[in-house]
């Protein structure tokens, strides 16, 4: 490695981090042993060493590591024969140029790559490409900030110059109060696919493995979601719930000490996930009761953002308030011929953000319970999904499509 390429391979954080701080991020994990350690350590280095080799230097600007190791608290499985990795690897490649032209021409080897190095990696290798303007210049959500607050740099320039071109991005007071409604509604989708994988046979290890996990992450969410509403969310989950705790003893209130409960097991599993035999009762029980709790922050949440009250799941569904107030009408008509593979619709309104019609399905498709089988409530799912289902699963399959083009 030569001496520009030391200077510049090297971790970075996010703007004005404290000094404590940036010791405890040259880690990938809170308390992961040695080897693991210097196992993601080398695979990052093999990593950039691969993106070197298929992009030009002119072209590559910066590899930057995401997500749960690049914050330096990713998640630690623990085994008789040591620690392994459990969390994907998030590398974020920025390239110059325009990121459509750059995706068409690197995407595909950057997946093959990713495909060869999973292996190694003992992980899931994923690339996301974009380009270090781009970042600077996206609306702030929460995965900016997150990204910008908490990240490890591996190559390119000065990471200071990095820091300092996110400016907004690495306050999490700019995070609007919708991102709270966004990660609630990604989260209480993975518990709506986990209902459809509790009810297939043969119930395997790999399905116990995907409720447990999607789960974990609704029960972290609700309180995620709340501090983000009150404007405390923080990229450090242990951070999070510490001020979680805060806000539950100034509170006085069972439904807070509820949603604090819920996170600590949603950071238990993020930091020290569990994966190994459980019964799909278990599960079934662990998901009932998460899932009802889930229903109460979506309405708290919702009634504090839209300015109403709503009594139940049905009756958020039924009131004809606009759920996504402050977009723009033709992108709306944009958005929602894109969600719905440019064929025409007249319901619902076009006008109206594509989000709101994953609000209304996720509803009545995870809280409802006879909104498949009551024929009202069916033909208003049909309306939402622009699809026809007879089942649960055609249902829940419809609505994962829609969800993976407007989320």
């Amino acid at each position: 490695m030569t001496a520009g390429d030391q200077k510049t391979h090297r971790a970075a954080v996010g703007p004005s981090a404290p000094g404590a701080e940036n010791a405890r991020r040259q880690r990938f994990t809170l308390d992961g042993d040695d080897a693991l350690e210097w196992h993601l350590e080398r695979t990052c280095a093999r990593i950039v060493s691969g993106i070197r080799g298929l992009i030009a230097p002119r072209k590559l600007e910066a590899v930057i590591l995401g997500g749960g190791y690049g914050r330096g608290e990713g998640g630690v499985l623990r085994g008789s024969s040591g620690d392994r990795p459990y969390n994907d690897l998030e590398f974020y490649v920025a390239l110059r140029g325009n990121r459509h032209v750059n995706e068409i021409r690197y995407r595909r080897r950057l997946e093959v790559l990713g495909e060869i190095l999973t292996h190694l990696a003992d992980a899931e290798v994923e690339f996301k490409i974009t380009s270090l303007t781009e970042l600077a210049a996206r609306p702030v959500s929460m995965f900016s900030y997150d990204l910008a607050a908490g990240h490890r740099f591996l190559w390119g320039g000065a990471s200071g110059d990095l820091a300092a071109g996110w400016g907004l991005h690495g306050c999490p007071g700019n995070i609007p109060q919708s991102e709270a409604t966004r990660l609630l509604m990604n989260r209480c989708s993975g518990l709506l696919f986990s209902r459809v994988q509790l009810e297939r046979e043969p119930f395997t290890q790999t399905a116990a493995d995907f409720v447990r996990r999607n789960v974990a992450k609704a029960q972290l969410a609700c309180g995620d979601a709340v501090l983000t509403a009150f404007g405390r969310y923080h990229w450090s989950c242990t951070e999070r719930h510490r001020r979680l705790e805060e806000l539950a003893r100034s509170k006085h209130s069972v439904w807070f000490d509820a949603a604090l409960r819920h996170h600590a097991m949603g950071v238990e599993f993020k930091l020290h996930p569990e994966s190994g035999a459980i019964t799909r009762e278990a599960l079934i029980k662990r998901h009932g009761e998460v899932t009802a709790f889930a229903l109460k922050c979506w309405l708290w949440l919702e009634a504090r953002r839209l300015g109403r009250t709503f009594s139940s799941a049905r009756a958020y569904v039924d009131s004809a308030c606009d759920k996504c107030p402050g977009s723009s009408l033709f992108f709306n008509v944009l958005l929602n011929l894109r969600a719905d593979g440019f064929r025409l619709r007249a319901r619902p309104t076009p006008w109206r953000h594509p989000r709101q019609r994953i609000f209304h399905s996720l509803a009545l498709l995870l809280w409802e319970p006879e909104a498949t089988s009551d024929p009202v409530q069916s033909r208003q799912i049909e309306t939402e999904l622009n699809a026809r289902g007879t089942s649960l699963s055609e249902w829940v399959a419809a609505y994962r499509t829609l969800w993976s083009r407007v989320q």
